[in-house]
């Protein structure tokens, strides 16, 4: 499985993102998650505690002054070197993180972090793993190509129409690029939900998953959903929504 996750911010990706990738390594999976997003909540949703951002030692300043991976850091060794260890086994790797005393080249690492997502598809060393990105809110990350990595992206929206709307976006600039791409309705609390998310975005939805208080109280806990409450409903229908993504490999 190779995908990448999009959509408004606020609508679970990273939610989505670092429990599938939790689920998958249960099933023995080889599981790299790819971190995009400046923002702390795939860690968290992965329960890894305040993540380092050693990504910055892996890059450095060209003879042209642009910034890139350091000689003889390819994306496997980048990975090997510089992804954490989160529960499960999930190895995570991360852009644009800052370490609490500063000092890290944001503009370094994300160029860095963009090489080994570039690059990372077609490394025989990563050839049988699972890949799953999480992108950062809006349409940007999509338009330029920060997931070359996924064969599929999956588009969350939830049913508002800011949200919709930035959904139909994404998924017109992905498929611009022959890139496949599916919608997913979230924070559903009815059939009328997912049928409102589908008519507002103009087309079927692959999947729903549940709004979920669960979700809500991990986050305030500080804690996974998989590892708060690791049978709710919302654990339940991302568990059952990686399969189906995994049977269209």
């Amino acid at each position: 499985m190779r995908i990448a996750v999009a959509g408004k911010g606020g609508v679970g990706k990273s939610v989505f993102v670092g429990t599938l990738a939790r689920l998958r390594a249960r099933a023995g999976e080889d599981v790299l998650a790819l971190d995009s997003d400046p923002m702390p909540g795939l860690a968290l949703s992965l329960g890894v505690e305040s993540p380092d951002a050693p990504l910055a030692d892996a890059v450095g300043r060209g003879p042209d002054g642009r910034w890139r991976l350091r000689p003889g850091i390819g994306p496997v060794r980048a990975v090997q070197r510089y992804a954490v260890i989160a529960p499960d086994g999930v190895r995570l790797l991360q852009a644009v993180k800052v370490p609490p005393g500063g000092g890290s080249p944001v503009p370094g690492t994300a160029q860095g972090f963009r090489e080994v997502s570039r690059r990372i598809g077609d490394a025989p060393a990563f050839r049988d793993w699972t890949l799953v990105g999480d992108l950062s809110a809006g349409p940007r990350q999509s338009a330029y190509d920060w997931a070359e990595y996924a064969q599929t992206i999956v588009v969350l929206a939830e049913p508002t129409w800011q949200s919709a709307l930035t959904a139909r976006r994404i998924l017109r600039i992905v498929r611009t690029k022959e890139r496949d791409a599916i919608l997913v309705a979230t924070k559903v609390r009815s059939a009328v939900d997912a049928e409102r998310v589908a008519q507002m975005v103009g087309e079927s939805t692959f999947a729903t998953l549940p709004a979920d208080e669960e979700i809500t109280q991990a986050d305030r806990r500080g804690q996974a959903p998989i590892d708060h409450a690791p049978g709710s409903a919302a654990v339940r229908a991302i568990a059952a929504l990686g399969e189906r993504l995994a049977s269209r490999r």
